[in-house]
């Protein structure tokens, strides 16, 4: 079904940005793949984004009090209209996808679920990067 509705689409995907994976201890998981060289980009308390090299790849690590998405993969697009013309285009098609949504670290994205059940997300990631809230916490330290 997924097929035929994006069949003669213009979509065309560019990056695997992220992917998404619950945690026990969000804490021991940080500093695990912080030790291996990721960088806290976002940090909350029942979850957190880390970024690795220059193409910024991305883990986010959902802590088990964490309900807004559960595991998934993200498509990132640096064009926000792309991500409203998928998800126009398939809810056009009688495609299921959640609500597009603005995110408070100035992404939006929606969830849908794939031919086999996997969750994934389209997500306008800003051109020039995620924003941090780290920053607040390195200022407090200098």
């Amino acid at each position: 079904m997924l097929d035929e509705v994006l069949k003669n689409t213009n979509f065309n995907v560019q990056r695997l940005g992220h992917i998404a994976i619950r945690v026990k201890d969000i804490e021991r998981a940080k500093s695990f793949y912080m030790s291996l060289g990721m960088k806290l980009i976002w940090d909350d308390k029942d979850w957190c984004y880390l970024e690795v090299g220059s193409s910024k790849d991305g883990l986010a690590l959902l802590g088990p009090e964490y309900k807004a998405a559960g595991p998934h993969f993200a498509f990132h697009f640096t064009d926000k209209t792309e991500v409203e013309d998928i998800h126009r285009h398939l809810s056009k098609k009688g495609r299921y996808v959640g609500p597009l949504h603005d995110h408070r670290d100035g992404t939006a994205s929606f969830y849908l679920k794939d031919s086999e059940d996997n969750w994934l997300e389209m997500l306008y990631h800003p051109p020039e990067g995620i924003p941090t809230n780290q920053q607040k916490a390195m200022n407090f330290l200098e």
